[in-house]
């Protein structure tokens, strides 16, 4: 059914572009006030923050601009991601906002936006007085006009939306592969290892009743066997052991990174030991524990980082950090060793150990760096985030 011509949603477009005017006259004084002052003292201490905050708050405006588009011309107007920093703190917020391409588009918007205000205001004033006849259409164009202009420069573009698509996908990936992983580990602890540890027992019995009593020469070899398979258990049992905690410990699941990690610095090799200091205190000083997912890579990252120590490292002690900053999960291994594994074939190479770990930690938008000159010492600093994507949003 058609629309009358001069229905509710007519005055909802009238409004919104007598609107514009005023609204673009601000917008337009903030835009030029706080990115000229931010850019020419960019070279101080205020002068990029001042900047970044111009630019957030043009966001802000962008916003309520998608906003009153939804309402006056009925569009489907998507809705950006936040802005989201790579590393925690002031200096990363900062950086994120000044790199963050729908910022600045959001505030070439707030530019744009004064003389299209005009230019709507008044066409839209005139034909209010004069042109009555052709209101309706002139302003049905004019907010066509004006949602194109809000597509283009205030919402996110085609390419953003498919990465955030595939950033969230990856995320998915990674939880589930976690917990997967997770299920592999219970499975095994409560199934094969279970029967085995019945086997296990089930043949020491055995074994001790048979070195009780008086054999024959069959039974003595009988109790051989026994005794070959009992050994044999044992040794399957360790090796399903060391296998499961190799897919994921069942003391991280039910104890988190701190007793997990100290479980790993108790079997490392390094002659002086490994000191391991854990804290994840969260903002009201209470311990809290990251995505189960990133809890799995913390973990993995510090085994293997341990097992290189203590194989090629020719180090007397390590340290293990652990940590929260913000929404981040920091982790910081150190060893006095000999040093040298970015070096030509010290294994940060594509293929080796090192690189698979940073592959690893790249997988949930981690950064890995390496600081290891010759003659060490060597320190490891992983950054991860505390939620992965997936998480995050919620899927």
């Amino acid at each position: 059914m058609d629309r009358p011509l001069y229905g509710a949603r007519m005055w909802r477009e009238v409004r919104h572009h007598l609107l514009s005017l005023p609204i673009g006259i601000a917008s337009f004084v903030f835009t030029v006030v706080t990115l000229s002052v931010g850019t020419s003292l960019s070279l101080t201490v205020i002068g990029l923050p001042l900047l970044a905050a111009g630019l957030r708050g043009c966001r802000s405006l962008g916003g309520t601009a998608r906003a009153r588009a939804r309402r006056a011309f009925d569009a489907q107007v998507a809705e950006p991601q936040p802005v989201e920093a790579a590393r925690p703190g002031r200096y990363g917020r900062v950086l994120a906002t000044l790199t963050d391409g729908l910022s600045w588009r959001s505030a070439l918007y707030c530019l744009l936006m004064l003389p299209w205000g005009i230019i709507s205001f008044t066409v839209t004033l005139v034909l209010l007085v004069v042109g009555w006849p052709v209101l309706p259409f002139v302003v049905r164009w004019l907010g066509m006009a004006h949602r194109m202009l809000v597509e283009l420069l205030l919402c996110p573009s085609i390419a953003e939306r498919r990465v955030r698509e595939l950033e969230e996908d990856r995320g998915v990936v990674v939880d589930a592969a976690a917990a997967d992983l997770r299920r592999i580990e219970r499975d095994l602890h409560d199934g094969a290892q279970a029967r085995l540890v019945a086997l296990a027992m089930d043949l020491g019995l055995a074994k001790e009743k048979l070195l009780d009593t008086e054999l024959s020469a069959e039974q003595a070899s009988a109790a051989k066997m026994v005794d070959a398979a009992h050994g044999e258990v044992k040794l399957a049992l360790q090796e399903l052991r060391d296998l499961a905690r190799g897919i994921h410990p069942a003391v991280l699941t039910d104890r988190g990174l701190d007793a997990a990690l100290s479980s790993v610095a108790a079997r490392c090799t390094v002659p002086g030991g490994v000191r391991v200091n854990v804290d994840l205190s969260g903002p009201d000083g209470r311990a809290e524990r990251p995505d189960s997912a990133v809890e799995g890579i913390a973990y993995f990252t510090v085994s293997e980082l341990l097992t290189n120590t203590s194989k090629h490292a020719g180090a007397s002690r390590a340290t293990v950090d652990v940590w929260r900053s913000a929404d981040r999960l920091m982790l910081q291994v150190t060893d006095d060793g000999r040093g040298g594994a970015t070096a030509p074939g010290g294994g940060f190479r594509p293929g080796g150990g090192l690189a698979g770990l940073a592959e690893r930690v790249g997988s949930v938008d981690g950064v890995f760096l390496v600081e290891s000159p010759e003659g060490g010492p060597t320190s490891v600093t992983v950054e991860l985030p505390w939620r992965t994507r997936a998480a995050r949003t919620g899927r």
